[in-house]
């Protein structure tokens, strides 16, 4: 008599449902998080509109994520990308960047012959912009 299985054990269609809603658990937190990252970080919404969105996505989750993601997706993706490059300009300026020194850089690579005069020019545009 094994006293480690029970009639009541766990199979593995059971285990595999259990991890699945453990994912979908983690999928959808996580995307409530990226939401009310969003939504708090937006000056362009009325705290009404915030209030309106964080019910609407806590209450029907699955219908008020999707909305959000279709209604505010291309906004999320540009606000996204401006913090980004927020963060890399603070970043540059508390190490010492300077556009003068990547040039130089960029220009003793071009005088070796590492970068054929195109990627030159992009990257000289690249840093310049």
């Amino acid at each position: 008599m094994n006293l480690f299985l029970a009639d009541d054990s766990l199979g593995s269609g059971s285990f595999l449902l259990a991890m699945l809603e453990i994912f979908m658990f983690v999928i959808w937190f996580w995307l409530l998080i990226s939401i009310f990252s969003d939504l708090f970080a937006r000056h362009d919404v009325s705290g009404w509109a915030k209030a309106f969105w964080i019910l609407f996505v806590i209450f029907i989750p699955v219908l008020g994520i999707l909305l959000y993601f279709i209604t505010q997706g291309h906004g999320m993706a540009t606000r996204g990308q401006e913090r980004m490059q927020q963060a890399q300009q603070q970043m540059r300026q508390e190490v010492g960047y300077s556009s003068a020194d990547e040039l130089e850089k960029l220009k003793k690579l071009h005088d070796a012959g590492t970068l054929s005069d195109d990627e030159y020019a992009a990257q000289k545009a690249k840093v310049l912009t």
